[in-house]
């Protein structure tokens, strides 16, 4: 059965979603980073890079969320779009595009408007209008269609979910007006029973909550290391 190590974060609820969508049975693998799960050998061994999520499917191990995404699409066939060139090429961009650009400055918004132990006011202005601008990109593209890709649900759409459901977190309850499509697609996407499932998978396991000295060792290596 395959394994699926995760928290409640984005990157891991996004495939929760798809394994959910897809109907795969799946083992739930807890990962709690504020405690230090992620740098466990054993952990380690399915994800060298110490983040979550990773999988392991009978054997064959896949980490990182966008990755996985794409593993299991196109293992299983589903959410994936019509198999044409002009499909794949719209595809893999946007789904790269989240990759590289949604999620990453989404999380670095993250840390620097609430959690850097010092206020940084260049990386906080710079993290947030790279992450209004990347939101902004996805929300003019979804003027005119229903999805990221076309008129078909796909992995993509999914990508997107994981992290613009928390655009209040990552940029401030007001900003949400400003994406009315990208909002379209979450409540759209929030409504299905399987995000449900999703979102609730967390609940079942008991995270650390606390943000204390542990919890910031352990998430942010750097203040360690600069501490040395």
């Amino acid at each position: 059965m395959l394994k699926f190590y995760f928290n409640g974060s984005p990157n891991p609820t996004k495939v929760a979603l798809f394994l959910e969508e897809a109907g795969i049975a799946f083992q739930p693998m807890p990962v709690d980073t504020r405690k230090g799960d992620q740098f466990k050998p054993e952990y380690l061994a399915v994800n060298p890079n110490a983040k979550v999520p990773a999988i392991d499917d009978d054997g064959v191990k896949v980490f990182d969320s966008n990755a996985i995404l794409l593993y299991l699409a196109e293992k299983t066939g589903k959410f994936l779009p019509a198999n044409t060139p002009a499909n794949r090429g719209e595809l893999l961009s946007w789904l790269m595009f989240v990759a590289t650009g949604v999620g990453p400055f989404s999380g670095q918004a993250v840390h620097f408007k609430h959690f850097a132990p010092e206020k940084v006011d260049y990386a906080h202005n710079r993290y947030q209008f790279e992450a209004q601008r990347h939101f902004a990109i996805l929300n003019d593209h979804l003027a005119e269609r229903r999805y990221v890709v076309g008129d078909t649900y796909t992995i993509v759409d999914m990508d997107v979910w994981g992290w613009a459901r928390m655009i209040p977190f990552i940029l401030g309850e007001e900003a949400v007006a400003k994406y009315p499509n990208i909002k379209r697609l979450v409540d759209e996407i929030t409504a299905r029973p399987a995000a449900a499932k999703a979102m609730a998978l967390k609940d079942k396991f008991t995270f650390k909550a606390e943000m204390d000295d542990e919890a910031r060792s352990n998430m942010f290596r750097h203040l360690k290391t600069r501490a040395a």
